[in-house]
């Protein structure tokens, strides 16, 4: 693991080099780390097929620098942005996104084209914090909210604690909406989601993929299929996923 400074943060990386200009970088979701089973599923794939691969932190995440509370797709995002700039001796990333990390890799792929060679999204959650959290609070949340400035959320993930979200998130991510316009890519996109997600419905894949420009563009969606997408059998079409696209690279 290395440290790079993004912003006055120091994000926890690991990069393993490989063969090869075209590497796999996976964004995280959200409250998630670099040490989650898709992440190290795919670290030990890569390393099979010899192909670079980084897997990082957020600030506020895992082993990272910040606080969870202070941050935002903005910040996150721009934590990202810096890991694609820091690690320039592999030329091009196949961007693979898990959840909230599938808004932000859709937001540094279209960010860093000429450092883009495809996008994956797993489980997509784009605009999440509008469409699965503001619009759907009552009107006692939306008070605590305004008086408080943060409301605790009942989370089944990691240990089980609540989920603080602050009127700073919720605020500073509305800028980076990408589902009411055109998201201009111009490479190949795979969208992978379970028809039994529980957490962030389908119909967000398939509006990500109406909204995405490219012509190269294909959804999948897994019958019975969970938000995690962790069975073996679905970490095999990822990871199928990536041969097919790493080989046309």
């Amino acid at each position: 693991m290395q440290f790079v400074d993004s912003s006055g943060h120091q994000l926890a990386v690991n990069y393993t080099p490989g063969v090869g200009s075209t590497g796999v970088l996976f964004c995280g979701g959200f409250k998630s780390n670099q040490q989650g089973q898709k992440a190290l599923a795919l670290d030990s794939f890569c390393t099979r097929e010899q192909i670079p691969f980084i897997r990082f932190d957020y600030s506020g995440h895992g082993s990272s620098q910040g606080e969870f509370i202070e941050g935002s797709i903005d910040s996150w995002l721009q934590d990202t942005l810096h890991v694609i700039d820091s690690f320039k001796e592999t030329e091009k990333w196949i961007v693979v996104g898990s959840s909230m990390g599938a808004w932000i890799a859709v937001l540094a792929a279209t960010a860093r084209q000429q450092r883009v060679a495809a996008l994956i999204t797993i489980a997509a959650a784009p605009d999440f914090t509008e469409r699965l959290m503001t619009q759907r609070f009552s009107a006692t949340q939306l008070a605590t909210l305004e008086r408080e400035g943060q409301l605790l959320l009942p989370s089944e993930y990691d240990d089980g604690s609540p989920y603080p979200i602050t009127s700073k998130l919720l605020e500073e991510s509305r800028q980076h909406c990408v589902l009411q316009k055109p998201v201009h890519l111009d490479v190949p996109v795979r969208l992978l989601h379970g028809t039994d997600d529980t957490d962030v419905p389908y119909q967000l894949s398939v509006e990500l993929m109406q909204a995405i420009t490219s012509a190269d563009c294909q959804l999948t969606l897994i019958k019975n299929g969970d938000h995690r997408l962790s069975e073996p059998a679905q970490l095999a079409l990822l990871e199928q996923t990536i041969r097919q696209l790493h080989q046309h690279c």
